[in-house]
């Protein structure tokens, strides 16, 4: 899957000659993504702390058929946006007679970052040239922050599409200015929609502060521009606002409430920790040709369209309460379209440090992941093999043709990408687009049941039924994470009453979870203990089940002939 290039070895590899034809570049490119995006999909449980979240509003939607007002956990839950939600039903509806509801939903997401390559790609070739696109798009691929989070049931991805769209869209803003409003629009909408307020106004701060930046985007095309996405962009924010007032206008009222943009103390210093690793290779190559044209920045569009959106995503992330790694996932694009830019700049003892780095680093967790199986399979190394059923404790090895031979595949085919002769700039972007794709397969294929059986909550609620009587008539939960209930809403049909909420304890059945660093919360008087346990490979949370002795004594006197 390599593409081989003959190229004039002086100073950097800036003229390459194709071996292969541009059709042949693009298949392979889009067999690479296929690849990529259908790894990992499938075959496993929810995992928290998004994908149980998603799964419990997803299970709502199909049972209530309701697509205005959403709820999570049976509560409502007026601060999730609806967009990827009702895509992610909508392909568990599709889907689900073949596969289970969480993996018909999880399509979804394959559905949203496939159109965010899309854009990557176009926004590379829009801003660098014909050829770049590719490149952009291979950067963007192999970036390690993004293969988690793209294969996961998280609203997130949609949202990465709507600023995805948006950034094509002011890239393309000045020569097509009718289809860049309304794709700026549709970015918009789908952000709102997908990511809430702060992503709408992310994106309308960067088409605002752009006439500030650079005359480039003032006149009349640009002007344009933004009267078609005002209007574009209304149509479905109003939308769905109405229908939601119609609806349900209490509910309307909370969302006014708790969607505006929550700021804390500020989490930049985090953001800038995470970006260190998470946008790699990106991350150099962008810093690299940031250093080369540092003197041309003030001239060149595309550097300031990239930059500016980099920045405003910096001030409104690095200023948001939240300290999650996802939130770092909308910079992966200025970065990443940046170093698209860089590819065919690098000099050539860069190049090839980039290369090597990257060979090396895949080459050691490809090991590293063979060798785990490998113990689990055959219990040698023993140490190895040890520290393997210590993490995952609940996971009986099975040894599966298909699985080896998935992964043996993924391997060769690194191995044959890495093992060309001839290398080139952009041979490098290709070395880490398969190098992360065959790391995350042979996660997916060889580790995935080891994964599953220590990120699931689905033994531990199976064990937890049957220790419940027949028909409780709800459950009152304490202490417990939004991502817990919601997790405990999709593998149940109990009616949850949350105790932060009500103070209340009027159900048969009292579940409270513990924290390892804190004091043990006591049921009071009345409720008897029914059942205790926790994910295997957890040695920080755990669960209690209580039955009131009213609900035990109504419950025998049912039971007494």
């Amino acid at each position: 899957m390599s593409f081989e290039l003959e190229h004039d070895w002086q100073a950097t590899f800036a003229t390459p000659k194709p071996r292969i034809g541009e059709a042949a570049k693009i298949r392979l490119l889009l067999l690479l993504c296929a690849l990529w995006l259908g790894l990992g999909l499938i075959g496993h449980q929810p995992w928290k702390p998004d994908e149980a979240q998603a799964a419990s509003v997803v299970k709502h939607i199909l049972a209530s058929h309701d697509l205005v007002e959403l709820q999570m956990a049976g509560q409502p839950a007026p601060q999730i946006a609806p967009l990827y939600y009702l895509s992610a039903a909508g392909s568990a509806a599709l889907f689900s007679p073949w596969l289970s509801m969480h993996d018909a939903a999880r399509l979804a997401s394959a559905f949203w970052m496939a159109l965010t390559l899309l854009m990557v790609g176009m926004t590379g070739r829009e801003l660098w040239g014909q050829g770049s696109g590719r490149q952009t798009t291979l950067v963007f691929l192999a970036s390690i922050g993004l293969v988690i989070s793209a294969h996961m049931l998280t609203p997130d991805i949609a949202g990465l599409t709507g600023y995805a769209m948006a950034f094509y869209a002011l890239a393309l803003s000045t020569c097509r200015p009718l289809r860049a409003g309304l794709l700026l629009g549709a970015g918009c909408g789908i952000a709102f929609l997908a990511a809430g307020t702060l992503a709408l106004g992310i994106v309308a701060v960067t088409a605002i502060t752009l006439p500030l930046v650079s005359s480039h985007w003032r006149g009349k095309a640009y002007a344009t521009v933004l009267l078609v996405a005002l209007i574009t962009a209304a149509i479905p924010i109003a939308g769905w606002l109405m229908a939601l007032w119609q609806q349900a206008p209490q509910m309307l009222q909370t969302w006014l409430a708790v969607a505006q943009p929550k700021f804390g103390h500020g989490n930049l210093l985090y953001l800038c920790k995470t970006l260190s690793w998470y946008t790699w290779p990106a991350l150099p190559l962008a810093a690299w040709l940031l250093w080369r044209e540092r003197q041309r920045i003030p001239s060149s569009p595309p550097l300031q369209l990239a930059l500016t959106f980099l920045s405003v995503l910096l001030i409104a992330l690095g200023s948001a309460a939240e300290n999650r790694v996802i939130t770092a996932l909308p910079l992966l694009l200025p970065i990443a379209i940046i170093g698209g830019g860089a590819v065919d700049t690098l000099r050539r003892g860069a190049a090839s440090a980039l290369d090597w780095f990257g060979i090396t680093l895949f080459g050691l967790l490809g090991f590293t992941i063979w060798l785990g199986w490998f113990a689990m399979m055959s219990g040698f190394p023993a140490k190895t093999a040890a520290r393997m059923h210590k993490l995952s404790s609940a996971y009986v090895p099975q040894f599966s043709w298909s699985v080896f031979l998935a992964g043996l595949i993924l391997t060769l085919l690194w191995l044959l990408v890495v093992s060309k002769g001839k290398r080139s700039n952009r041979a490098i972007v290709t070395d880490w687009a398969v190098g992360i794709t065959m790391t995350w397969g042979l996660l997916m294929t060889l580790w995935l049941p080891w994964l599953d059986s220590t990120k699931s909550y689905r033994a531990m609620i199976a064990s937890m039924e049957i220790a419940m009587p027949s028909h409780p008539s709800c459950v009152t939960v304490r202490g417990l994470g939004s991502s817990q209930r919601a997790i405990l809403d999709y593998y149940t049909n109990l009616h949850i009453e949350v105790f932060e909420a009500s103070q209340q304890t009027n159900c048969d059945l009292y579940l409270i979870q513990d924290e390892k660093s804190h004091t043990k919360i006591e049921p009071g008087e009345g409720w008897n203990p029914l059942w205790n346990g926790r994910r295997p490979s957890d040695r920080r949370e755990s669960f209690r089940l209580f039955q009131h002795s009213s609900a035990v004594s109504a419950s025998a006197k049912t039971n007494t002939p």
